[in-house]
């Protein structure tokens, strides 16, 4: 579709939107040294290793390691089981995070799934994928992973009462506000407030981790005892289980999102992708191992909140710390889910399938700040007005369906473009495993809920005339063509933002 650009006058006169980002004397706030000459206005190579760590690991660590391990152990139907669930998932979402490296090495632009299956599959599939994450899986999703932080702040404040319900939404609202603020302000707090949170949640676990396995190695293992005891009636949950544990490690993917943020890619994705994976895998493994060994499988499948539990067994007093860490794994687990997300909204505004004013940036942050706030609005909509379950349970299937259409994008374009740069080449035995697994899980939603699901996919399919409409015809009206305009430039004026400088 083609661009048009709307210039906008500098604030003191000057005509050329680029002027922005040169001698202006308030470019001494920001992210970057006051006084460089001619600076681009554009995004930063601002991601390090250790950041990019940070948001995988933090994204994927969210509220459910403490909370909701039940899930797995009561459809796998057995202790030993439901650990090698929780392995085998592991060793499935690490085949889809290298998967991933290969697309982010090979394909350096920033995006996540969307860029990949625009590159395989043109603007028609990208865009009802893009539809579906804008409408309802993004803004339901936060809202979710809010909810979970706006909870456990307060709990420790209300104990032993229950927490009131718009208390909890309150403190949501308040949540959302201060990630959007965060990331619409500067690039690096937000990679250096991640890593705090991700080293915070790690702090959590091995909270849990070292006492469990304490009492585990002091000879507390009946609860191991006759651990693969199963009933053949019990492993027809198996791959209900195996639903919920790789929803425990999604996020693998979300470093992907802002490839052209990380500095030196070829190396940094694979190895940040690597190395998060195993820690993870590692720690949730861990978790569950000091969780049996303190709550029997009875203890564990009848609590609400697993860690809340275990703390009261083991640390009487401490126990009041688990909520609070909890909530800062919710808090880390937002901010590196909208810091990746809104880089999605940036390169699809870039391509021309969102509003242009998408894919500029702060003159002075240097922050993609409309495409950071464009789910504000939405995200607070769904958390005081609709049924926020209903739609993630609508769009669950989605994410796993558009996930696997991605990787095998990967092999499809290992034939139709064979002389793509490929500086890092997993075996194609790996991408054809994690996308099976992918189209298994949507088929399982198919059969276990085709009602959800059926209309998730309607709401999806609701992209394809959009895209006619916004997208594909060429020749709008007059009206809305200088409506268009009008809405760009008082939002490029009242944002303080400008096209990226290339």
């Amino acid at each position: 579709m083609p661009r048009r650009t709307v210039s906008v006058p500098h604030p003191k006169g000057d005509p050329t939107p680029s002027n922005f980002g040169e001698k202006d004397p308030l470019k001494s706030n920001g992210d970057h040294h006051a006084g460089d000459p001619e600076e681009k206005v554009e995004l930063r190579k601002k991601v390090t290793l250790l950041r990019g760590i940070s948001i995988i690991i933090g994204t994927i660590i969210g509220a459910g390691i403490f909370i909701s391990p039940k899930g797995i152990l009561k459809n796998s139907g057995s202790v030993g089981m439901s650990l090698v669930v929780w392995i085998a998932c592991g060793i499935l979402s690490l085949f889809g995070a290298l998967s991933y490296a290969e697309l982010g090495t090979s394909i350096k632009k920033s995006g996540g799934h969307y860029t990949y299956i625009l590159e395989a599959f043109g603007p028609q599939v990208a865009f009802v994928r893009l539809w579906a994450d804008m409408i309802a899986i993004r803004p339901a999703g936060l809202a979710v992973i809010a909810l979970a932080f706006g909870r456990y702040i307060l709990e420790p404040i209300f104990m032993p009462c229950g927490v009131p319900e718009i208390a909890v939404k309150l403190a949501t609202a308040i949540g959302i506000t201060m990630v959007m603020y965060l990331n619409s302000m500067s690039v690096s707090w937000t990679a250096r407030l991640q890593i705090f949170l991700t080293f915070s949640k790690l702090l959590a676990i091995a909270i849990i981790i070292v006492p469990g396995l304490y009492l585990l190695f002091k000879g507390e293992t009946k609860n191991f005892e006759n651990a693969f005891e199963v009933n053949s009636a019990d492993l027809t949950g198996l791959p209900l289980a195996f639903y919920s544990g790789m929803y425990a490690y999604a996020g693998w993917f979300y470093l992907n999102f802002v490839t052209e943020e990380v500095e030196n890619p070829e190396r940094t994705v694979p190895l940040a992708i690597c190395i998060s994976m195993v820690i993870v895998m590692i720690c949730y493994t861990l978790t569950n191992v000091a969780y049996y060994t303190v709550m029997s499988a009875e203890e564990l499948l009848a609590s609400d909140a697993v860690a809340v539990t275990f703390a009261e067994k083991l640390m009487g007093n401490f126990s009041f710390a688990v909520p609070i860490f909890v909530a800062l794994s919710c808090f880390g687990s937002m901010n590196g889910c909208l810091f990746a997300i809104s880089r999605m909204f940036y390169v699809a505004s870039r391509e021309g399938q969102l509003p242009e004013v998408l894919s500029m940036i702060h003159i002075r942050r240097h922050t993609p700040l409309p495409a950071v706030i464009v789910l504000y609005p939405i995200t607070l909509l769904i958390l005081f007005l609709g049924d926020i379950y209903s739609l993630l349970n609508f769009m669950s299937f989605l994410r796993w369906f558009f996930i696997g259409v991605a990787v095998v994008g990967l092999i499809y374009l290992r034939y139709t473009r064979p002389d793509m740069p490929r500086p890092f080449k997993v075996p194609i035995i790996i991408p054809a495993v994690f996308s099976f697994t992918c189209f298994f899980m949507v088929f399982l939603s198919l059969y276990s809920d085709p009602v959800n699901t059926g209309i998730g996919f309607a709401i999806s399919l609701t992209g394809i005339p959009a895209y006619y409409i916004f997208i594909y015809i060429e020749r709008k009206p007059k009206w809305f063509q200088k409506f268009s305009d009008s809405v760009n430039r008082s939002l490029q004026i009242i944002l303080e933002v400008v096209p990226a400088e290339h």
